[in-house]
């Protein structure tokens, strides 16, 4: 099938840890079931890309430099093809790309233009607008307890977006979680939950305590904190070894759990949530960029505290 639009676009580039440019790329010939997304807006992930950005992403297939990141974008389809389950005009939520040739898609979002598989991305209501950038996160935070015999945390460690999104999905399914959050700027907007400084909880009866951090050295402390045949589950992303005392684990019987990527499955349902009501995904984006400051966007995403999440906007790069 032949498309009638260009297949190029403008790139954020990481051509080595803490070097970003804009680039213009070819991209992959689109077949019967792919389509071509526009891009209006991708986030940028403080947790897989900050690694990306500082070079301290462990080794994993696909890992490697020049890359293009991102895997939270928004686009309007522009192409389809007759196999691909989508037509022209259409919003999408799109994870990520592999159509950049010899450059990498790690995870390869934060382009003006796509090509993707059909079955990779999701339709969303256009209303969403930049909000749409935040599905992975939330189908992340919904992961965390979508396993048989899971239950909501009463304990997030972290106030950031991911742990928002968590404590948001708990109190919707009827929890009333604690979060933790060391910065004092960052206890501002919970929404149906209590934030407060680690320092000065004195509970040690959390039945699930969910950790967002990706701060090593905690786990003595949330075992400390744990009810007696209470679980940890790890949310966040380490690159780094993780340890823990074993007597005190011991004596109260802890579970350690390790909540992996988000499936379909749970964007289906997270789009549902917001469908109904029953999650919010207002009030998490804090900062917008162009891309042609994307050096700027990436260092301020990754290295200014207030930051919750940075949104690049490509409506004017087309």
């Amino acid at each position: 099938m032949t498309f009638a639009v260009a297949l190029n676009a403008h790139a954020v580039v990481l051509e080595e840890p803490e070097k970003v440019a804009l680039s213009r790329l070819p991209l992959t010939p689109a077949g019967e079931q792919d389509v071509v997304v526009d891009i209006a807006f991708s986030g940028i992930s403080t947790g897989t890309e900050k690694l990306l950005w500082s070079g301290r992403m462990p080794r994993f297939p696909g890992m490697g430099y020049p890359l293009v990141p991102g895997y939270e974008s928004v686009g309007t389809v522009v192409g389809a093809g007759a196999d691909s389950g989508f037509r022209e005009g259409e919003t999408v939520f799109v994870p990520g790309a592999k159509c950049y040739g010899e450059v990498r898609g790690l995870f390869g979002g934060a382009a003006s233009r796509v090509v993707v598989p059909g079955d990779r991305i999701l339709a969303i209501d256009e209303r969403l607008g930049e909000r749409g950038v935040l599905f992975a996160l939330a189908a992340t935070a919904l992961h965390v307890t979508h396993v048989p015999g899971a239950v909501q945390p009463d304990l997030i460690v972290g106030h950031g977006v991911l742990g928002r999104m968590i404590a948001r999905i708990a109190v919707a399914q009827g929890a009333k979680p604690v979060v933790w959050e060391t910065n004092p700027t960052r206890r501002e907007g919970a929404e149906g939950y209590a934030v407060i400084d680690p320092a000065e909880d004195t509970r040690r009866d959390y039945r699930c305590i969910c950790d967002v951090s990706g701060a090593q050295g905690l786990l003595d402390t949330l075992v400390a904190h744990l009810a007696p045949g209470g679980e940890i589950v790890l949310a966040g992303f380490y690159d780094q070894p993780l340890s823990f005392n074993f007597p005190p684990a011991f004596m109260r019987e802890a579970r350690l759990r390790i909540a992996a990527q988000w499936q379909p499955a749970d964007l289906l349902k997270v789009r549902e949530m917001v469908a109904d009501g029953r999650l919010s995904l207002d009030g998490l984006i804090s900062h917008r960029s162009a891309p042609q400051r994307a050096t700027d966007a990436y260092s301020t995403a990754f290295g200014d505290p207030d930051c919750l999440k940075m949104v690049l906007d490509w409506r004017h790069l087309q």
